[in-house]
């Protein structure tokens, strides 16, 4: 049974990631009403939901559920203390807090634009998730976290725009504009080459060369520059015969 509803899982959130560009890490509001039942059931959402959901996630809730679960009976405190401890996504209703279903129906809009999961326990408010496209829902069932089907809500969106009937909103104009390789101005940026940062030269190719020490020369004194000049002696023109002749060495 738990491989059943891992490969359910892991289906559902493939079409919503396909169709409605859902990435990861998913964030997912919860409300007073799934914390009372996870407590109840003894469900340790923080350890369960990434490896139900196969992923990273986010978990969140309003001001407004907070708000909410302290004005109920003492029976919820416990619920309270779970949902303390996930981050507050903020609401338009900080001044006037507004019950929680109101506030999560805020929150998504028309079109859910931030890829929102909702997880609740509330029937009114799981009536009404599902008719706004592109917005998976998470409830407790038999001590178990189940991740609910797409809405026929849903079903009939994508068909749509698979038809080309509507254009998907979630994929905003930049984006595409992106895809085609066009700026905010409407420049074409597919020829534009990149600029090159200017840096600062290395500062170890801009080090002077060290010159090498030359060997120290060693002064001669005048004694020992006349022993190395010889003086070159003239011979005669005529050699040893000419000596011979010569009347003054006769």
């Amino acid at each position: 049974m738990k491989i059943k509803r891992q490969k359910h899982a892991k289906k559902t959130i493939s079409f919503y990631k396909y169709n409605f560009s859902f990435r990861e890490p998913f964030q997912i509001i919860i409300d007073g009403t799934f914390c009372h039942a996870a407590l109840k059931n003894k469900i340790q959402i923080k350890e369960q939901l990434p490896k139900y959901l196969m992923g990273e996630v986010q978990l969140c809730t309003t001001n407004c559920a907070l708000k909410e679960l302290e004005t109920l009976p003492k029976e919820l405190y416990g619920a309270k203390l779970i949902l303390q401890r996930f981050q507050i996504r903020r609401c338009k209703h900080t001044k006037d807090p507004v019950p929680a279903s109101e506030c999560l129906l805020s929150m998504l809009g028309e079109t859910n634009p931030h890829h929102y999961f909702i997880a609740t326990q509330d029937q009114e408010l799981t009536k009404a998730l599902k008719k706004i496209p592109g917005v998976p829902l998470l409830y407790i069932i038999l001590n178990t976290m189940v991740l609910d089907k797409p809405s026929e809500r849903t079903l009939k969106h994508v068909e749509a725009v698979q038809l080309g009937e509507i254009v998907n909103p979630i994929v905003s104009l930049q984006s595409l504009k992106e895809k085609e390789g066009l700026g905010k101005d409407g420049e074409d940026k597919r020829g534009k080459k990149r600029k090159r940062k200017s840096s600062n030269p290395n500062p170890l190719s801009c080090l002077k060369k060290k010159k090498k020490p030359m060997p120290p020369q060693l002064k001669r004194t005048d004694g020992e520059k006349k022993n190395r000049i010889r003086k070159k002696k003239r011979r005669p023109v005529g050699g040893e015969k000419a000596v011979a002749s010569d009347p003054v060495n006769a």
